[in-house]
């Protein structure tokens, strides 16, 4: 990517491009609440990328409290996709074509500084942590240049899931290092069943897992705040070939696996293993006729050299515009979102998924939700896993050019060099380590 790859891309993509469309075709006006605006009020645009239709629905439904609260303010919500988000979005910002907010993740924040469109949030997050207090994880990642570019919404973390039954039938325990992981895998695997179920496509979805392992075997510093790339380490080549071998306990379709299809053979009990975020809890029971007690959870099993701790995400959302009448009515869109009330709510839009970035995030109508309530411990330990948490391109400084490495996928990418085309482990990672530096160079 990079401002060379950018400006290209806008001349290019400019010319089909009146702004990009919605997703899934629903927004927060589609119930008619706010359809059309209201020209009394001052009218923000906010586009996110949680299309699954119930986190669709609920986003619509605190989006629309919030309408009603106000009468000087007014939030339209547009659905959008990350697939579309490296590629079209900052063609239609720069364009005239993009939202007052937009939902993002550190990694693709850098990326859109680079626009000269974002907006500093210094004042804002300063306000809402006094209010309700920042959990640190959840805020460093948009702090550098002297700026704060995105407010904090909700976090993620990932953990290794596993099915308790399966492990209390084979009287296995749960999973500390990398060699039990590895050692269930073979034993839980049978004719008709698969130890663990994990990606291996080409995706952000294997990025995250993958990374997550990455920390567990001591290789979490895969570049700096210079972005000098620091992937090609022993402890990186020691995952992926760690990560291949599991991958033998994995269903031959993990190659085309994203983040559903795990979850899929984990609740119809043909994998006995996962390693996913929190979205394993509202559908569990229905999906595998099993009680909440057979769905266990854990942290990510340490490598030799790793350390505790697992991928973490900040979701927050930017500010592009730099009108004042909007920026203040954003303030209170940010108060409303982060008060315990509204905010538990919001939540729960994915129970255990969306977890509070804020230190009473967690209050108010938190515990409130049926699932969050049932799966109260397995919430809690993601709450305390979160302190944990690290993500690739802020753990040694911050990296402003991680965005050209995620965009890509670099990190599956580099797995796909040994199970596709057939590499070492050793050669793989070093072609890896050569893609990262020509994308950031750039």
């Amino acid at each position: 990517m990079g401002k060379n790859w950018l400006t290209i891309m806008l001349f290019v993509v400019m010319v089909v491009a009146s702004g990009c469309g919605n997703g899934s075709g629903e927004s927060a006006g589609d119930s008619g609440n706010n359809s059309g605006g209201s020209d009394e009020r001052v009218q923000l645009t906010l586009w996110h990328m949680e299309e699954p239709p119930h986190r669709v629905e609920r986003f619509n439904e605190i989006f629309e409290r919030f309408n009603e609260s106000q009468e000087e303010v007014e939030v339209t919500a547009e659905v959008q996709n990350w697939d579309n988000a490296y590629s079209d979005f900052p063609a239609a910002i720069q364009a005239g074509n993009g939202p007052d907010l937009l939902m993002t993740i550190p990694d693709y924040t850098t990326l859109i500084k680079q626009l000269d469109v974002l907006q500093p949030v210094d004042d804002i997050v300063e306000d809402l942590d006094e209010q309700h207090g920042f959990i640190e994880n959840a805020i460093t990642p948009y702090e550098y240049e002297d700026g704060t570019w995105a407010v904090p919404l909700f976090g993620m973390v990932q953990a290794l899931w596993y099915r308790a039954d399966h492990f209390e039938e084979a009287g296995l325990e749960e999973p500390e290092t990398w060699d039990d992981l590895l050692n269930a895998a073979e034993t839980l695997t049978t004719d008709d069943k698969y130890g663990m179920a994990i990606p291996a496509s080409s995706t952000q979805a294997t990025d995250q897992v993958l990374y997550s392992m990455m920390i567990a075997g001591g290789a979490k510093d895969m570049i700096d705040d210079e972005n000098n790339v620091n992937f090609n380490t022993p402890e990186t080549v020691e995952t992926y070939e760690f990560y291949s071998q599991l991958l033998e306990y994995s269903p031959s379709e993990s190659t085309n696996y994203g983040w559903g299809e795990p979850q899929a053979e984990f609740n119809s009990g043909t994998a006995s293993m996962a390693i996913e975020k929190g979205q394993y809890l509202a559908p569990f029971e229905e999906e595998s006729g099993r009680p909440p007690e057979d769905l266990g959870v854990a942290p990510i099993p340490q490598g030799p050299n790793g350390e505790d701790g697992s991928i973490y995400y900040s979701n927050g959302v930017m500010v592009l515009t730099e009108e004042q009448e909007k920026q203040e009515a954003i303030r209170t869109f940010f108060d409303f979102m982060l008060d315990p009330e509204n905010y538990g709510d919001f939540l729960n839009a994915d129970p255990g998924l969306f977890l509070p970035v804020t230190e009473d995030g967690d209050s108010g109508t938190f515990y409130e939700d049926p699932v969050t309530e049932t799966y109260r411990e397995h919430v809690e330990f993601l709450i305390e896993y979160s302190e944990s948490g690290h993500l690739f391109g802020f753990t040694d400084g911050i990296s402003e050019s991680i965005g050209e490495i995620a965009g890509p996928n670099y990190i599956s990418q580099t797995l796909q060099e040994i199970i596709v085309n057939d590499q070492s482990p050793e050669d793989a990672v070093e072609w890896g380590q050569e893609q990262m530096e020509e994308a950031v160079s750039e």
